[in-house]
């Protein structure tokens, strides 16, 4: 059935002739049952009129090119509403009386107030009010006075009034749906502007951060390296140690070079021309009592064993602690409490940062916070992407927010 729907609607042309044939065969039968032929007493008194040869002959006309009218009022609406008209003069002139065929004239109406030009429109309302009036007054009753034929004519006005009437509304409608799709297809597009604008900017921001832990390996490599070369003849076993540091860091940095392929960099240098290393796991603990000073209060604990990381991951664990919690300060509420989990796994690091606040909104983290206002957790998917890692963020199940990730120990290449 909807595709029998989904045709009809691709072919609004072949609906119409089809109903354009119905009208036409009904006309014809109603057109030929007066054909030529003696006008008794009887007929007469009943308002009943025989047509001449060449009356039906122009009645079949003005049959036909009505039924064209409905075929094809939606491809020529204000044409065919001139046609109509000038059918109906014709059909007037040539004293032929009211025949199901005009019933196209509510057709055509009802078409171009819904789809005609704004002189069509007010073309079709005067003609339709004025139809009615014209029938009454060339072929009036003649077992009804004056003030009958006179109300008879205004009750036949409602029809052609009724026609305008809707097809105006289906216009209208129309504008109205046609500029809401308008609206929402600009807000899209200025939505997915303000948060290419947002990555396009965080990324710079972490493309000047992992700058800074490659400049650091690499300084780290140069200051083994001139050591190494100092201590080569006096001391080769402290040099082999100094060399193989710089093996490590060296992996370490391409690493990091790797990540940073393909992320635009529009940032200046540090003050100064320094380049220190970023802030890693073990200042996390700092970051604690700095946001419990604030008045946060923070349950911290750290599962597994300890040790060093790559740069990359110890900056973006730091990252996302600190991102989670501005946003339990931001919008958890005055009496909301943190928790935060940090799990070594042989493979990977996992984070856990969960609040018992007000929660979110959900543009926050719907489609990546992509709203021109949750560049945060932007942020964070960047920084967890670019280490090959997972995040997950959103309302927990008691209430508050809840953000896990998963960061592997392994480069990403």
């Amino acid at each position: 059935m909807q595709r029998l729907y989904d045709f009809l609607r691709r072919h609004p042309t072949g609906v119409d002739s089809f109903w354009a044939v119905v009208l036409f065969l009904v006309s014809l039968v109603g057109l030929f049952a007066m054909g030529n032929g003696p006008q008794d007493v009887d007929e007469a008194a009943r308002g009943i009129q025989r047509y001449a040869d060449w009356q039906l002959g122009v009645g079949v006309l003005i049959v036909v090119t009505q039924c064209v009218v409905v075929a094809l009022r939606r491809r020529a609406p204000e044409k065919m509403l001139l046609l109509s008209a000038f059918m109906g003069v014709v059909q007037v002139i040539v004293d032929i009386g009211v025949m199901p065929t005009d019933f196209a004239m509510l057709v055509i109406i009802y078409t171009v107030a819904a789809e005609g030009a704004v002189w069509a429109r007010r073309f079709a309302l005067i003609g339709g009010v004025l139809a009615a009036p014209i029938a009454q007054l060339r072929w009036p009753d003649e077992n009804t006075g004056s003030w009958g034929n006179i109300l008879f004519a205004g009750f036949s006005m409602l029809p052609f009034v009724l026609a305008w009437v809707l097809g105006d509304s289906i216009r209208t409608r129309r504008a109205y749906f046609a500029q809401l799709e308008e609206r929402n297809t600009r807000l899209e597009q200025e939505r997915e502007a303000q948060a290419k604008v947002a990555v396009a900017a965080e990324r710079a921001r972490i493309a000047r951060e992992l700058h800074d832990v490659v400049a650091h390996n690499v300084s780290v490599m140069v200051v083994q390296a001139d050591g190494a070369a100092y201590v080569m003849d006096n001391a080769p076993d402290q040099a082999k140690k100094a060399l193989e540091t710089i093996s490590g860091t060296g992996r370490q940095a391409l690493a990091e070079m790797r990540r940073l392929l393909g992320v635009l960099r529009t940032g200046e240098p540090r003050e100064g021309g320094e380049y220190v290393p970023q802030p890693d796991v073990e200042q996390i603990d700092d970051l604690i009592e700095q946001v419990r000073s604030s008045g946060l209060t923070v349950d911290f604990k750290i599962e597994g064993t300890a040790r060093p990381l790559p740069s990359g991951v110890e900056l973006t664990a730091y990252r996302i602690v600190q991102e989670a919690l501005t946003n339990t300060r931001k919008h958890g509420g005055e009496n909301a409490g943190a928790s935060v989990r940090i799990v070594y796994f042989d493979d990977g690091l996992g984070l856990l940062v969960e609040d018992d606040g007000k929660g979110a909104p959900h543009e926050l983290y719907e489609d990546g916070g992509a709203d021109g206002r949750g560049h945060g957790l932007i942020g964070m998917r960047e920084r967890v992407g670019m280490v090959g890692g997972t995040l997950d963020a959103g309302p927990r199940p008691g209430g508050g927010f809840r953000i896990s990730a998963l960061l592997p120990l392994k480069p990403a290449h």
